[in-house]
């Protein structure tokens, strides 16, 4: 069952990877015409979609795993906060991304929601980098 959930969990993480991709695919916003922007942030929200339901596998299956093993309560309450960071912000990263796409609708610039998103998705690569981090390093009970 362990390396069931295992393959679950790297799967997830791969899913997971497109968070660092996004940073990018934001930056590039800013170089497409109107119609452009809108429809690359509209394929980003469908995208940031399907990354939710592999974050939820994540928690499901690390939740599984620490079960198994002895981790350090501190360890554990990080690794969770992480997840939630991610969870949270990748959430709140729709906003403005459904904004650019209102926003091209209506003929406005969709500078100031690019940049907000764009703000946001290297913090969620950031934590993304720190989280991989913490689960190639985990810390044990000695």
């Amino acid at each position: 069952m362990f390396n069931v959930m295992l393959f679950l969990h790297v799967l997830g993480a791969v899913g997971m990877g497109f968070y660092v991709v996004l940073p990018f695919m934001v930056g590039r916003a800013s170089n497409l015409a109107g119609l452009g922007q809108g429809g690359l942030a509209d394929g980003l929200i469908s995208a940031n979609r399907i990354v939710q339901y592999f974050l939820i596998v994540q928690l499901l299956t690390g939740g599984y795993m620490i079960s198994q093993a002895d981790y350090t309560v501190a360890w554990m309450v990080i690794v969770v906060l992480l997840f939630l960071a991610i969870g949270a912000l990748g959430g709140i990263i729709t906003k403005p991304l459904k904004r650019v796409v209102s926003s091209i609708e209506e003929g406005k610039s969709a500078t100031a929601h690019i940049n907000k998103a764009r703000v946001m998705s290297y913090i969620i690569l950031a934590l993304y980098i720190v989280t991989i981090y913490t689960m190639k390093f985990p810390i044990f009970v000695d």
